[in-house]
């Protein structure tokens, strides 16, 4: 397969926005099953389980002395409802569905373990996704020669350590060691045929390193800051790209393929506040560096020449959450959350079939049952309501469209999650 039959593919790019479920971007916020109650507002300040180790590691040194273990598992729904506002081609046919549901459900698992080796110090260890989702519409989808099918499951080893300065202030930081798997199908328009069976797939996979910071302030005894920092990570990804061609895909060829994908650094500020002895106010500002997600030009590996770059122009981003929890009685707490989260979409064009993201906003609830004096669960419900967008997207042929993609989403997404936390 040559590089000019190649040249309409963006390939592994648009792996990298398979949409995600909750974040913006393909961001995965469903770390904890607590958090999900509050929509995540506060959580680089609440310090309530080990899940600590992913939002704020300083967190560790507020946690009951011994081990403490989470495990929390998450599911979501996603609607990906697409209506066509009026696609057209001018050398190859369209598809003639809006292709159907390209959401689904998805599940989440996630596990945290913290244990204090001595007053002052804590060691901890989380695993959790932290990028990531699927979307899929059906092959006879009107955009899939800009992709129908993308995928990517990212996950996050995070060993951390923790120290408690004084009364006052705890530092903490982990090491991020990350695997990324893509993988991505898109119809062609390629030798002369319609895309009716045109068919490219694409997969890739790395490893990538990088770390967080957190620090706790506990300005008064009902009154603490949270402040953190989780690092850009670098994958290098190396795969194979497969094309099949024709009414029978009888031309097909395959090459060995590599691009740089980045997932964006992160930094949280967040409140906890105590009111009396049963209510506690949280919020935070979150910002992310998603312009690191600019140009992404995917490269033969062997000979290292150009195959197709893409632009998604993305832009920096910040999401506002508040919550609250309260104490009902000795055994149960009752949560409740809102959050505003903006797209790094900055327009229309650019946004992909695969990345229908837009700005959303999250309403939750949910409540800790303490079972005994060392094991208690959480359950979370989240709903989060995403602004109607549209995408003006053209499929291109060098410098020339040869089609292009009208149409608006209809999006939303529904969120259950449960958690165990145990101590001893």
């Amino acid at each position: 397969m040559s590089k000019t039959n190649l040249r309409l593919i963006p390939a592994l790019i648009a792996i990298a926005f398979s949409g995600s479920a909750a974040a913006a971007g393909f961001q995965l916020q469903n770390q904890t099953g607590s958090g999900n109650g509050n929509a995540f507002a506060g959580a680089a300040a609440a310090a309530e389980d080990a899940g600590t180790i992913f939002f704020n590691p300083a967190g560790m040194t507020y946690l009951a002395k011994g081990h403490n273990i989470s495990a929390s598992g998450t599911v979501l729904y996603r609607v990906i409802d697409y209506s066509d506002t009026g696609s057209s081609a001018s050398v190859a046919s369209l598809g003639t569905t809006n292709g159907g549901n390209a959401g689904g459900f998805s599940l989440l698992p996630a596990l945290y373990w913290a244990y204090s080796v001595t007053p002052t110090v804590s060691v901890g260890l989380g695993i959790s996704p932290t990028f990531g989702n699927r979307t899929e519409y059906d092959f006879a989808f009107v955009g899939r020669n800009s992709g129908y099918f993308a995928e990517i499951a990212q996950i996050n080893i995070n060993p951390s350590v923790a120290w408690k300065v004084n009364e006052q202030f705890s530092i903490g930081g982990g090491i991020n060691i990350a695997h990324n798997e893509t993988h991505f199908r898109q119809g062609m328009t390629l030798g002369g045929f319609a895309a009716t069976t045109n068919n490219l797939d694409v997969k890739g996979d790395a490893w990538a390193f990088g770390y967080n910071l957190g620090a706790m302030f506990q300005i008064t005894p009902t009154t603490r800051l949270g402040l953190t920092y989780r690092s850009e990570l670098k994958f290098d990804l190396e795969g194979q790209q497969k094309a099949s061609i024709g009414p029978v895909n009888g031309v097909t060829g395959s090459q060995d393929i590599k691009t740089v994908l980045k997932t964006p650094a992160s930094a949280s500020l967040a409140l906890s506040q105590k009111v009396g002895d049963r209510l506690e106010l949280l919020a935070d500002y979150t910002w992310t560096n998603w312009s690191v997600v600019d140009v992404i030009q995917l490269q033969n590996r062997n000979t290292g020449a150009n195959l197709s770059g893409l632009s998604y122009n993305f832009k920096d981003t910040w999401r506002v959450g508040l919550g609250a929890n309260y104490q009902y009685n000795k055994d149960l707490k009752l949560r409740v959350g809102v959050a505003y989260d903006l797209s790094p979409v900055k327009s229309s064009a650019d946004r992909s079939m695969t990345l229908p993201d837009s700005d959303r906003t999250w309403i939750s609830i949910g409540a800790k049952y303490q079972l005994s004096p060392s094991a208690s669960v959480d359950i979370g419900y989240s709903h989060i309501f995403f602004a109607k967008e549209n995408t003006t997207r053209d499929v291109m042929s060098g410098a020339v469209p040869i089609q292009s993609i009208r149409g608006e989403w209809n999006n939303s997404v529904d969120i259950i999650a449960a958690q165990l936390n145990y101590k001893f």
